[in-house]
């Protein structure tokens, strides 16, 4: 229950100090899509936060998302498709991206710290962010393929 507690407290913290109110709707937007790892759409977010707060509107969502991207919580995700889903894992990490069923998994390795340090060292290059993609098959989805039942993106 903690973790809840801590997690709520540094959504809270994010928002008062970019100067924004810390609503209950707010915080209830900001939980669940700092807990849910699967990498959500603003529609799964609405859908989810709805069964708590009924009277929450697909904009206070949308609004909402875009306050938490400004503070730095979480990330937009622009894939093919015109899909938009959501990250919340801030640390340097590669989104491996299915083009088959549009599954995001994440992909961390100690090295991509190094990697940008030394990027930024060699270009003299101020990183104030990073996003890896890699894009191709899952395992569920390469048996499809050779069957010839996905159609490229």
């Amino acid at each position: 229950m903690s973790d809840i507690k801590e997690l709520e407290a540094s959504i809270i913290k994010a928002l008062r100090g970019k100067g924004y109110r810390a609503t209950l709707q707010r915080i209830a937007i900001g939980r669940f899509a700092l807990r849910n790892h699967d990498h959500p759409t603003a529609q799964i977010i609405y859908r989810e936060v709805k069964k708590v707060y009924p009277t929450v509107s697909l904009a206070t969502v949308y609004k909402t998302i875009q306050i938490l991207e400004e503070v730095g919580l979480i990330q937009e995700l622009s894939l093919p498709k015109d899909q938009t889903r959501f990250d919340s894992d801030m640390e340097p990490h590669i989104n491996l991206i299915c083009l088959g069923c549009g599954n995001i998994s994440d992909f961390e390795d100690p090295a991509l710290p190094e990697i940008m340090a030394k990027v930024s060292a060699a270009e003299k290059f101020a990183v104030t962010g990073q996003r890896f993609d890699i894009y191709g098959l899952c395992q569920s989805c390469k048996p499809k393929k050779k069957a010839g039942q996905i159609i490229s993106s």
